[in-house]
């Protein structure tokens, strides 16, 4: 009960820091202000792919796909019926400039998660290498899609995007992603995701439906991939189908093995970590006293990402703030029930 109260009061002064933190954000560096927006997003990211990869133990490589729908079905909503809706709202004031914007992120969010459940369905029955594939797949096939639809601009981008996304909003749906993301794994859910990780073979002997599981936290982690999706849109007021290529799906997998698969607070934590580290690597890239080859892999993410990658698999393959999930017996003492039956 005590850990619960904790939980409620951590996401309130997470909320009113963000609150605090934004009615001040006028006297921040734009490009500073714009770095923090880009940590919340990625926290957001980052936490979700986690409830996939790291508690229930799939392996997604499609994230990016899924936060590409939510930014141009929000994008969408609030460019061609923004106006309608504030018009309902009552005018463009603050209330209804929010409440518009609560709706085009959950409509992004819901547009992600049915993307989620309609491959999540067939593909989750897969494992492993299998999984990985058909979900890269995916992320391939939605980006080609956008870039040949010309309703939202197509290889040209879709611009003309209000600007809603700010500071407060960013951090306080990151926090309210963390706390949802902790609860559902306290939860009685919860359990199920880390039985099917630890043996999945063992959980199906118990009665428990595996894929049941693993759809689930595929929803649940495509729904706030979206909502991520339309922060960054109306953060940017431009998106292109190049942004929600294989290399941004990488970059979400990478702060996943960093922080620690199954370690929430390690994977927030590294999401910050690696997004202002990739940032300050832009101004390394402009140094002319270093070395060309030290400033051409400073432009080059993927390179760093390789290098993250094979330092971690030999020094720490549990990540930098996780620890290795600790396999259970298989031994099967007494049925049990599943939850969701």
């Amino acid at each position: 009960m005590k850990y619960r109260h904790a939980k409620k009061f951590a996401l309130l002064a997470a909320i009113i820091l963000a609150a605090v933190a934004s009615y001040f954000s006028s006297a921040i560096n734009s490009y500073y202000l714009q770095v923090l927006i880009f940590i919340g997003i990625n926290v957001i990211l980052a936490v979700s792919l986690n409830l996939i990869n790291g508690y229930t133990g799939q392996f997604s490589l499609g994230h990016a796909g899924f936060m590409a729908i939510g930014a141009y079905v929000a994008a969408w909503l609030s460019t061609e019926h923004g106006a309608g809706l504030l018009k309902a709202f009552g005018g463009t004031n603050p209330f209804a400039i929010g409440a518009l914007f609560i709706l085009v992120l959950l409509g992004g969010g819901l547009a992600a998660a049915v993307a989620g459940l309609i491959v999540g369905v067939p593909s989750l029955r897969l494992k492993g290498d299998y999984l990985a594939i058909v979900t890269l797949g995916f992320g391939e096939i939605i980006r080609v899609v956008i870039q040949n639809t010309d309703a939202v601009g197509g290889p040209r981008g879709y611009s003309g995007i209000a600007g809603y996304t700010t500071l407060f909003w960013t951090w306080a749906i990151a926090a309210l992603t963390i706390y949802l993301v902790v609860s559902l794994i306290d939860s009685t859910y919860g359990r199920g995701f880390l039985t099917v990780r630890d043996d999945e073979i063992a959980a199906e002997a118990c009665g428990i439906n595996t894929t049941r599981y693993k759809v689930i936290a595929f929803v649940v982690g495509a729904f706030f991939a979206g909502v991520a999706g339309g922060l960054y849109a109306h953060s940017t007021t431009y998106i292109n189908p190049s942004g929600f290529d294989f290399q941004k799906s990488i970059e979400i997998v990478i702060m996943v093995i960093l922080g620690g698969m199954g370690s929430t607070a390690g994977v927030a934590a590294a999401a910050v970590l690696l997004t202002v580290l990739l940032e300050y690597l832009r101004f390394v890239s402009g140094y002319e006293w270093l070395p060309e080859l030290v400033r051409r892999i400073a432009q080059n993410r993927m390179i760093i990402y390789s290098l993250v990658l094979i330092a971690l698999m030999l020094l720490r393959p549990q990540g930098l703030f996780g620890a290795l999930p600790r396999r259970r017996s298989t031994r099967i003492s007494k049925p049990a029930v599943d939850p969701l039956a």
